[in-house]
């Protein structure tokens, strides 16, 4: 894991983001999300990149995704203010396909920056790509989802669906994704709850 250098504050790393040209995805994004919310944060979620409203925005997850986060996170009391959202890559994939080894590769760097900064003690992965990028060895989503694992320097994970994954599975019967998210999430609560 990269140390955030203590010359480099938060908001020169996000300068540097904001200029990126490492990657193909440079030339099509119209804003780079370089992610949002409190870089004090004990919660940091991961999606894998940003959609079309994102790109038009420059903000995580405020298109229907973000929606559905939203209301996942208000289901049990957790406001954006208070945990970061960011994603693997900060531009837009053309048509929202996943990104590219490459295009990922170009982007840890800043992704690493963005964590030793916020320091967080959990990391809630959105979705298989930022799952198995971060914690290659984990099952895929469907497998790992809900579960804690301890990562680099003792950080909790603990991988969830990606909230787009749900807009295409509606049903809350139980044992669907969308009822799974919501075991999931109090567990997300509940660690929080027993931080304070």
């Amino acid at each position: 894991m990269a140390q955030a250098s203590p010359s480099l504050t938060f908001e020169d790393l996000r300068e540097r983001v904001l200029a990126c040209e490492l990657c193909p995805l440079s030339e099509t994004r119209t804003n780079v999300v370089f992610g949002e919310g409190n870089p004090d944060a004990d919660v940091l979620f991961i999606g894998e990149g940003p959609g079309e409203v994102e790109d038009s925005t420059g903000r995580p997850f405020v298109g229907p995704a973000g929606k559905k986060l939203d209301e996942v996170l208000h289901s049990v009391g957790i406001r954006r203010e208070d945990v970061f959202i960011g994603n693997v890559v900060k531009c837009r994939p053309p048509g929202n396909r996943v990104p590219t080894k490459q295009e990922m590769e170009a982007c840890v760097p800043f992704l690493e920056a963005q964590i030793a900064f916020i320091n967080p003690s959990l990391v809630v992965t959105l979705g298989n790509t930022s799952t198995q990028w971060l914690m290659p060895e984990v099952p895929t989503i469907t497998k790992s989802h809900g579960t804690f694992y301890t990562w680099q320097g003792g950080i909790q994970l603990l991988p969830m669906f990606h909230p787009s994954y749900l807009l295409r599975n509606p049903s809350k019967a139980k044992g669907s994704p969308k009822y799974l998210t919501w075991l999931d999430i109090q567990k997300v609560r509940e660690w929080m709850d027993r931080q304070t």
